[in-house]
């Protein structure tokens, strides 16, 4: 887990702009999800053999003795919302956004950390039309598109329905087999895929490991055991995204590491790091299964902001813009310390932006502190000048300088600024 340094701000500002501007454009709605859920929404929701569920799911019981977690991802959070709060009542498709931190006890490395957010556009609810599929694909799109980033890939498959996915893990199964029971030396998956060929075979394509990659090409593919329905709905999504000549690459093994995934899935990848999508998600008709009720039709996409950011700092540094036409307050003396206080709240009604050196005690050191700030007045109250009820003002630019009733010196600025 890291902090988000100032310097680095800038970068999660333009990013969370730039998905507010996208999600907004395609009729998203924000929802908040608890970051604290029960487990057993991840559990059955995520997948009890997914990599999350056992090995990265932060649990711990409360005092009431709840297992409770912290939530790994968004999707299962969104689909209870929807079911709790009567969301079937709405107008449908439901379309819904995010962008928080989630959790996941993973071994960190490029991009990823225990606590990473994630950005994410779901659409819950009405038919499973190919057209949402499509469309959650082009508004993840449009979103990286937004930020400037270039040579982006979006890889696609269809990983089919509990009609037509049985068959194809069959031959999945059939064809791993023939590397699990060769020797340690000549061993051609690793010791984890070893064991997810019996629990689920699709989960092998997902994996990382270089042995594993290697095998996986000449793996059978999902495309070729799809049933007419899926068929057809794969079809028409790629009809969709032709019809605005939009980019993608068919990309026969890719799987999701999650097992509420059904039909339609991708990633989008930058072409200088294949290895590390920056999103990735599909269709989910069943989640609302796990939960005891009755499938709904889902399609969605979540974001890795921190990869994301990644990318945004390897194109080109943000400059931060300056502020222009600064104003800078500075005191001589206590009495003149504490009016500088109250003179400060007086300029925030009117938001004007006023710099200050409060914790400086030497006249010279705030006037440095000016100078580097590129101030365009100094305001200068001391002893003098509060006995008097006035202020120096300074333009920093030709050195004049002149005394202003304390009263009338925010209406002076305003003015002069404005000029």
């Amino acid at each position: 887990m890291r902090d988000i340094l100032p310097a680095d701000y800038p970068y999660w500002e333009k990013v969370e702009k730039a998905f507010k501007k996208t999600a907004e454009f395609y009729n998203f709605k924000f929802i908040e999800p608890p970051i604290l859920e029960r487990a057993e929404l991840f559990i059955r929701g995520t997948g009890v053999n997914t990599d999350i569920v056992e090995k990265e799911l932060y649990t711990f019981k409360t005092k009431g003795k709840d297992l409770v977690a912290l939530r790994p991802e968004f999707t299962p959070s969104l689909i209870r919302a929807y079911i709790e709060h009567g969301m079937s009542r709405l107008p449908q498709p439901v379309k819904m956004c995010y962008f928080g931190p989630v959790f996941r006890y993973s071994a960190p490395q490029a991009g990823r950390f225990r606590q990473f957010y994630q950005a994410g556009l779901e659409i819950i609810g009405g038919e499973a039309d190919p057209i949402y599929d499509a469309q959650i694909i082009v508004s993840a799109f449009r979103f990286i598109e937004e930020l400037k980033i270039k040579k982006i890939i979006v890889q696609l498959n269809s990983i089919g329905c509990r009609a037509c996915r049985p068959g194809y893990r069959k031959k999945l199964q059939e064809y791993y087999r023939r590397y699990a029971s060769l020797t340690k030396t000549k061993r051609k998956i690793c010791k984890d895929c070893e064991r997810r060929i019996k629990i689920n075979p699709l989960r092998v394509l997902d994996c990382k490991n270089e042995l594993c990659q290697q095998t996986k090409e000449n793996a059978p593919v999902s495309l070729d055991y799809l049933c007419l329905s899926c068929r057809s709905h794969f079809k028409g999504v790629l009809e969709f995204l032709d019809e605005i000549s939009f980019p993608y690459v068919l990309s026969p093994h890719l799987v999701r590491g999650l097992d509420y995934y059904n039909r339609t899935v991708f990633e989008i990848i930058e072409s200088g790091n294949p290895s590390l999508a920056l999103a990735g998600g599909g269709r989910y008709d069943y989640l609302a299964e796990s939960f005891g009720k009755r499938a709904i039709p889902s399609a969605g996409v979540s974001l890795g902001v921190e990869r994301i950011i990644e990318v945004l700092k390897s194109l080109s540094p943000i400059i931060l813009e300056k502020t222009k036409d600064k104003v800078f307050i500075i005191h001589a003396g206590e009495l003149a310390k504490k009016k500088t206080f109250a003179l400060i709240e007086e300029f925030r009604k009117t938001n004007i932006k006023i710099f200050e050196a409060l914790g400086k005690e030497s006249l010279e050191s705030q006037l440095k502190a000016a100078d580097r700030e590129e101030t365009k007045f100094a305001l200068i109250i001391g002893q003098k000048e509060f006995y008097e009820e006035s202020i120096i003002l300074k333009d920093m630019e030709n050195g004049v300088q002149e005394t202003v009733s304390i009263k009338k010196i925010v209406e002076e600025v305003k003015k002069r600024l404005k000029d």
